[in-house]
């Protein structure tokens, strides 16, 4: 990642509705959820959230799909991760230890749950 395109994402995340826009849709993964609903929720009007999450996709922090009628919106954490790491890329300078209770605040608080095996 470049400086450039951490600069757009961080940018974007700087307004309080394309944050709480964000988090929303993190919430709502992998599912996503309807452009409509998503302004619903945030008691947004749905074109002020339109813009928002038009600049949410330029960041590509958001992907949008056409279901039938409406535009689901998901997080891009693929992308939000890039940002992460872009930000703790050197790790203090070569020294770990200094970054290493954000890297561990950063561990799943919701780790994917183990399947059973069924016996056959």
């Amino acid at each position: 990642m470049e400086s450039e395109e951490a600069v757009l994402a961080l940018a974007a995340l700087s307004q309080p509705t394309r944050l709480e826009a964000f988090r929303a849709l993190v919430k709502h993964e992998p599912e996503g959820l309807a452009a409509g609903d998503l302004a619903r929720l945030l008691e947004v009007p749905q074109n002020t959230l339109s813009a928002h999450l038009s600049i949410l996709t330029r960041a590509r922090l958001v992907t949008s799909e056409r279901r039938s009628r409406s535009i689901v919106y998901r997080a891009n954490l693929d992308e939000f991760r890039n940002v992460a790491v872009f930000l703790l890329r050197d790790c203090c300078d070569g020294r770990p230890e200094i970054c290493a209770p954000v890297v561990e605040s950063l561990q799943p608080c919701c780790p994917p749950q183990r399947k059973e095996r069924t016996r056959g």
